[in-house]
């Protein structure tokens, strides 16, 4: 290791690489090749072209200074835009249970008329109790949700809750593409009197991103459908039941730290009465209680409605625990205070009968910490995970605000840290990252010693780049800040590259205030390109694929290179001129690393001085960026804005380096001190 070091302390000769601005229109149209060959060209090029800006950037690499949490960075995920039910959780069928106030909602039924029917009779579950009775040669087909995708080569396991009447009948299942024309067939037969679990698996044939499955009853007499259902075999881990697997590897390569879930305005609800209740959403898949998703009709007035959103809860919180444990990430549940959304109702619990709400909290600590000998810790065992789960986190309330929320929370606050002071409290300061309403929350939970406040900015690339410095005159004595929800929002709502590096503008502020903002994370997180209610959002997908937009590469950028100490940084670059550094030290690595965000239009040649180290080596470079502001990914051309490495040939403590225009760029330095 030692050998890769060089010991210069003469700086080495500054080139300058403005003129290679010039030629960054061609970088979309090169492959990855290509765009380190340009890379190359940005950092030793000189000439005349365009005027390059200067700085110089001043690390103080022997002095580190805050410890960084290390779960700074991570992910916050709510049930929008189709994000579980339709997205993240893998089932394929929509209103499998019949379940949705109109019950045939995303079936088509072929049957002679009045011959099939919805019945309660003798359910095989009084939690879903809604299933269909079908007569022989009827056919059900489902559109699944805006289509069914699905692969060629690739299995689907089918399931349904099945029961005859009369004869038996038997079940022909078929996947058909958008001509009516069978992908994949299977047959279920030996239908008995009584409710019973069928399975079969079907192989497709080809690839069509908009299948429908048919369900056709053969034989003779009729028979009881119920919990009629479609995944692939190939889910995250390959679990039956489970999560698209494109998806959770997304939210794995970022490496986050913390997992917060399920949203979000979902916790409040419109109205108290279809509030998030988690004990709803764990247990066997047919006693979850499926209830309207209240981003159902939200913004039907925008043209953005969605009359099929519900959510099944197939996607619960024993689900979100273990993506969270998948992924390496603290889990981190949000929990309704007994208020439902202020921008829709204000419903309110009144405080004498708060008590159910707080127990709530209480019995989540449980399931998710205590043993399996207690009542809540043995329902976690049952459904597969005898240990616990080792929450430390736990938020109570989304985005409330006014005294009724102080009261509520202080509420909350007595009764659980009397019994669990292990477990670390997130209180809201309210939708917005400034005002009377935000004043007043913050001095309020600073008498109330709260943990931690999560602050929420939704606002255009401006604010990000004018809020770069908003901790650095942060009170340092508490509580720690979780910028809990935070998207740059251009006029176009596009996930482009410049509120990509608006977002990473202040992420450098974060960085550098690591002893005051503790967490962070984007949302939205995910969005179905076909049935989005909101944006922009960090991921699209569609029935097939996933599209990591530059905000997500950005959020990578960072949770990858997070480094364990804070940095003194000092730039001789203006505030106002959109330069933005910050630098943190790896300590197993010993590396420095830096995150310069360049948003202007002009490279910008700086004078990088590792102070405190003598001796450095070879390391890397990570640099996006893109033409134009405006350019973003879509499926035709995902890696439009994407991220390309490189060696970082650096021979001595103090050396030159050109940022281009429209970046981002990631140094990893080696370094060391000479033992004196």
């Amino acid at each position: 290791m030692h050998s890769q070091f060089l010991n210069f302390r003469k700086p080495v000769a500054h080139f300058s690489a403005a003129a290679a601005s010039s030629v960054l229109h061609t970088w979309t149209a090169l492959g990855r090749a290509g765009k380190m060959a340009l890379h190359c060209l940005l950092a030793t090029v000189a000439s005349g072209v365009l005027a390059a800006e200067t700085a110089t950037l001043s690390v103080q690499f022997d002095k580190p200074g805050a410890r960084i949490n290390s779960a700074m960075w991570g992910v916050f995920f709510e049930d929008i835009n189709f994000g579980a039910d339709g997205g993240l959780y893998a089932e394929l069928v929509k209103n499998r249970s019949f379940e949705f106030p109109d019950p045939y909602m995303g079936w088509r039924i072929l049957a002679p008329p009045n011959t099939v029917s919805i019945d309660t009779s003798r359910p095989a579950s009084s939690a879903q109790p809604n299933f269909i009775q079908v007569p022989v040669g009827a056919t059900l087909l489902n559109e699944g949700f805006r289509g069914i995708g699905v692969r060629k080569g690739e299995t689907y396991v089918f399931s349904v809750d099945a029961r005859a009447r009369g004869r038996r009948p038997a079940l022909r299942i078929e996947l058909i593409n958008t001509n009516g024309h069978s992908l994949g067939t299977a047959r279920i037969r030996g239908i008995g009197r009584d409710w019973k679990r069928h399975t079969a698996q079907l192989r497709a044939s080809a690839t069509q991103p908009h299948a429908r499955l048919a369900v056709i009853v053969e034989g003779s007499g009729s028979v009881d459908l119920d919990m009629i259902s479609l995944f692939p075999r190939n889910t995250w881990k390959n679990r039956p039941g489970g999560l698209r697997a494109d998806m959770v590897q997304m939210l794995a390569d970022l490496e986050p730290g913390f997992l917060r879930f399920p949203g979000g305005c979902i916790v409040e609800g419109r109205y108290l009465t279809n509030r998030y209740q988690w004990k709803n959403t764990v247990g066997h898949i047919a006693e979850r209680v499926p209830i309207i998703n209240r981003w159902n009709d939200e913004f039907a007035r925008r043209g953005r409605g969605a009359a099929d959103y519900y959510q099944s809860f197939g996607l619960g919180f024993f689900e979100y625990f273990q993506l969270a444990e998948d992924i390496g990430a603290e889990p981190m549940p949000i929990l309704n205070c007994g208020m439902a959304c202020q921008f829709n109702s204000s419903e309110l619990v009144p405080l004498n009968e708060l008590d159910p709400y707080i127990q709530d909290a209480l019995d989540l600590i449980e399931f998710a910490n205590g043993p399996a000998s207690t009542r809540w810790g043995a329902l976690r065992a049952k459904m597969g995970h005898p240990e616990p789960f080792h929450m430390k986190l736990l938020g109570i309330g989304n985005e409330q605000w006014g005294p009724q929320y102080i009261e509520r929370y202080g509420r909350f606050a007595e009764v659980l840290k009397a019994k669990h002071p292990e477990v670390q409290l997130i209180a809201a300061a309210g939708p917005d990252p400034a005002g009377e309403r935000f004043n007043f929350l913050w001095g309020k939970l600073r008498e109330l010693k709260a943990d931690i406040v999560d602050e929420h900015f939704y606002r255009p690339p401006d604010w990000f780049f004018s809020n770069a410095y908003r901790y650095d005159d942060y009170d340092r004595l508490g509580p720690e800040v979780f910028a809990g929800e935070y998207a740059s929002h251009t006029r176009e709502r596009a996930s482009n590259l410049e509120a990509a590096l608006s977002e990473a503008a202040v992420m450098t502020g974060f960085e550098r205030n690591a002893d005051v903002v503790r967490m962070a994370a984007y949302a939205p997180l995910f969005a179905h390109v076909d049935a989005w209610q909101w944006r922009p959002d960090l991921i699209y997908v569609d029935n097939l694929n996933v599209l990591a937009t530059p905000s997500y590469h950005v959020q990578k950028l960072f949770s990858r290179n997070r480094g364990d100490m804070v940095l003194p940084i000092k730039s001789s670059t203006a505030r106002e001129e959109r330069f933005y550094a910050s630098a943190t030290r790896d300590m197993t690595t010993d590396e420095v690393i830096l995150k310069v965000v360049n948003a202007t239009t002009n490279a910008v040649d700086a004078m990088v001085e590792i102070n405190g180290a003598d001796m450095v080596a070879t390391g890397k470079l990570t640099l996006l960026t893109s033409s134009r502001l405006t350019d973003e990914n879509t499926f035709a051309h995902p890696e439009k804005v994407a991220p390309v490495e490189d060696k970082l040939d650096v021979f001595s403590p103090t050396f030159s380096h050109s940022f281009p225009p429209r970046s981002v760029s990631v140094l990893r330095i080696p370094a060391r001190v000479t033992q004196q």
